[in-house]
């Protein structure tokens, strides 16, 4: 452990590391807002899918193995492997000429987020005492807060071409701007943050590690798009996609019954099994896999909200998140400084779910006739609950285990918080498609469907049965896009004929819009819903949940140095 280490020496340390979270946070984000032009520059539209996905995948295989390889070779050696990866892949996704360049640049990118996600937490555990880590974890959980509303932001701004020293951005600076902090962050890491050796002779558990890599790559592609992804190979193999996904369900549970019998021979296994023999891990892992559902439930939809009703662009749909960013920042650091001098944590704990169960529940009264300050308070007051929740999940989980196991651990609550969210994602699109479809059964008759069809337009878009396709026609970009190439093409008509054309054509957009608010509307209800009572059992279990006293750093069980 480095407790005794100068306080300079280590706010160098982490500054460093949080400004390499904040990119992987940020990036999360931020790749959002370009993704429509990064898909139309390549004009590439059927792998939209695997330009998220393939940083997902990786990243979600990446973290419990990188978790592991930390305890066994060392914080500072993998977290420098991990901003080294990542910032490279950053540079190589900015270049990349083609569509598949950057996929495969995104895939390499998700391993190098993957690995600074699973330390960034945990090197706070080699760096402080127990009591200590809160005002930290705090601090880490408010720069996920900020970047869930800076990148929208950011990515608008830089997609939407804008002048930086004498440079005029694209989509590829969304990328570009993590390889010059990626690079400070090498360089502090590598001089400032020491080694930290608990393995005399680490032996890696490659088969333990091959099979949970292809369980959790498994899971995330049978939730995640599943039906874009395959489209061509479902064709090729002619099967449908309930068969696939039978066949992908039969393969995880394969190789996590093979992962088990593995883990318990192995001399170092990369997924201890002992872990969960612990109630209380098993409990944080409970909740953090319910929190990341329920997380994504809130977080994803309203800013969809806020463009479907409000009408507000993708730039001025992060800026209504504010509200939100606020009660994360103040509560994160607030309860971190509060924890450090209690030394208990349960309790806000057990507020901050309450809290954030009774706001994503109170979220299922929103409609297209509610004012905007009513979402703000309540967001808010999500904020204020999430942000109670997230840093206390790793200040419990690393009081449960010792210092040689901090990283595992650790990474454990990143990875079922983010396969939760994952999970969540499929579910919601799920329900709000299902929602979307049963309200809108006729809307192939619609006017402004009907004349959209017969436009070119209609082909850069989508297909106009699709539900994300119909939600993306009610975005103010692409009305004022299809407004404008309407204008163009009656340019020819008769004066009086236009202006009985172009009338309309706006009344047909004015009542295809308030069909669509209203059905999405109507369909985030049942989102809520279902999110809040998902949190509603994360809550009962932080209720059973067993405060551990968090004491100063002892000499007990200190590893060795390097």
């Amino acid at each position: 452990m480095h407790h005794n280490l100068p306080l300079r020496g280590k706010l160098i340390i982490m500054l460093s590391v949080m400004a390499s979270l904040f990119l992987v946070a940020l990036d999360q984000t931020i790749i959002a807002t370009a993704l429509g032009k990064i898909v139309e520059d390549f004009n590439a539209f059927d792998q939209l899918s695997w330009i998220v996905t393939a940083y997902l995948l990786t990243t979600t295989v990446t973290v419990p193995i990188a978790g592991k390889l930390s305890d066994l070779f060392g914080r500072r050696s993998v977290l420098l492997v991990g901003v080294a990866v990542f910032g490279l892949a950053s540079l190589l996704s900015g270049l990349a000429g083609s569509v598949d360049q950057l996929i495969w640049a995104r895939t390499i990118q998700g391993i190098g987020g993957g690995i600074i996600t699973a330390n960034a937490f945990t090197i706070i555990g080699d760096l402080f005492a127990a009591r200590e880590r809160g005002r930290w974890q705090g601090l880490f959980g408010a720069v996920f807060g900020i970047a869930s509303v800076i990148g929208p932001l950011l990515g608008g701004w830089l997609t939407d071409g804008h002048g930086l020293l004498g440079i005029t951005t694209d989509w590829r600076w969304t990328f570009y701007i993590n390889v010059p902090v990626a690079v400070v962050a090498f360089i502090l890491i590598a001089i400032f943050t020491p080694s930290l050796k608990h393995v005399e002779r680490p032996k890696i558990d490659y088969v333990g590690a091959g099979l949970l890599a292809i369980a959790l790559a498994t899971l995330v592609l049978a939730v995640d798009n599943t039906e874009n992804i395959f489209a061509g190979f479902m064709d090729w193999a002619n099967i449908s996609l309930m068969l696939l996904r039978i066949i992908m369900s039969i393969i995880i549970v394969f190789s996590i019954v093979a992962l088990i019998y593995v883990e318990k021979r192995a001399e170092q296994p990369i997924l201890p099994l002992k872990n969960f023999q612990n109630k209380n891990f098993l409990r944080i892992v409970g909740i953090s896999t319910l929190f990341g559902v329920g997380f994504m439930g809130s977080i994803l939809y309203l800013t969809q909200f806020n463009q479907q009703v409000f009408g507000a662009s993708p730039t001025t749909s992060g800026l209504m998140l504010l509200p939100m960013m606020a009660g994360i920042m103040i509560s994160s650091i607030g309860s971190g400084q509060l924890i450090a001098k209690t030394g208990s944590y349960k309790a806000f704990m057990q507020a901050g779910i309450v809290l954030a169960t009774l706001m994503i529940g109170l979220m299922a009264t929103l409609s297209p006739e509610t004012p905007y300050w009513h979402e703000g308070v309540m967001m808010f007051g999500l904020g204020i609950g999430l942000g109670l929740v997230m840093p206390i999940l790793n200040i419990a989980v690393q009081a449960e285990f010792t210092q040689k196991d901090l990283g595992v651990a650790t990474s454990s609550v990143q990875l079922f918080r983010g396969l939760g969210s994952t999970v969540g994602i499929a579910i919601f699109g799920a329900l709000l498609t299902a929602g979307i479809t049963a309200n809108l059964d006729n809307i192939s008759r619609d006017g402004y469907v009907q004349s959209l069809e017969q436009s070119p337009i209609a082909a850069q878009i989508g297909d106009l049965r699709d539900t994300n396709t119909l939600l993306t026609l009610n975005t103010t970009d692409v009305k004022d896009k299809i407004s404008k190439g309407f204008s163009s093409m009656t340019s020819q008509l008769p004066e009086a004929s236009r202006r009985v054309a172009l009338k309309q054509f706006q009344d047909n957009q004015i009542e295809y819009s308030n069909k669509i608010t209203h059905a999405f509307a109507d369909s985030l209800r049942s989102i809520f819903i279902t999110s809040a009572a998902t949190m509603l059992m994360a809550c009962l279990l932080v209720f059973t949940l067993r405060e551990r006293d968090l004491k100063a750093a002892s000499n007990e069980d200190t590893p060795g140095l390097e």
